[in-house]
């Protein structure tokens, strides 16, 4: 696996890669930051981590990143099913998690939002896939690996002005 670390306006982030395509990428120290990252081989110019530096050097400019990054997350079909839908988010918007729920079943059997929601928290690869724009039922700010602050920040920097927090069982918002 190849890695490389760099900095955002919003701290450092760790990227992995193999196969030409970007595994994972994680702000240092976030919940779910994968063990065994010290075996990893420093690469910072493998080819998807150029696309990578591209990528974020538009988004953190507040621009719509147009540079094209090949993406390989690693997890089970439920979870590839949920990251595929978060794909489709534009820029700029958000949806919730039970409206996600609810694509993943158009017959009507809708798949529970907790469980879309446990996808949505691991997944390997944030920002280029955008779990930051999944929002609580009633629209409000809820969970997010790196951070609610974090969240809060992305959200504005893509021009959606970020409904306030939602404490999660006597947490703090932003805990």
């Amino acid at each position: 696996m190849y890695t490389f670390v760099t900095e955002t306006p919003l701290g450092a982030i760790q990227a992995a890669g193999e196969d030409n395509a970007i595994q994972g990428l994680w702000f240092i120290g976030q919940k779910y930051f994968p063990a065994g990252t010290e075996t990893w081989v420093d690469k910072p110019d493998y080819p998807a981590f150029v696309a990578l530096t591209s990528w974020l050097k538009d988004y953190f400019a507040g621009k719509k990143p147009k540079t094209e990054v090949p993406l390989s997350p690693v997890g089970t079909d439920f979870q590839q099913a949920v990251w595929k839908l978060l794909l489709e988010i534009p820029y700029g918007k958000t949806t919730t998690y039970g409206a996600i729920a609810t694509q993943l079943a158009p017959d009507g059997r809708k798949a529970s939002a907790q469980a879309v929601g446990g996808a949505v928290g691991h997944n390997p690869i944030s920002l280029l896939i955008p779990c930051h724009r999944v929002l609580g039922s009633d629209g409000s700010l809820t969970g997010y690996a790196g951070g609610l602050e974090k969240k809060c920040a992305l959200l504005e920097l893509e021009g959606v002005t970020a409904p306030p927090a939602k404490a999660a069982r006597g947490t703090p918002p932003g805990r």
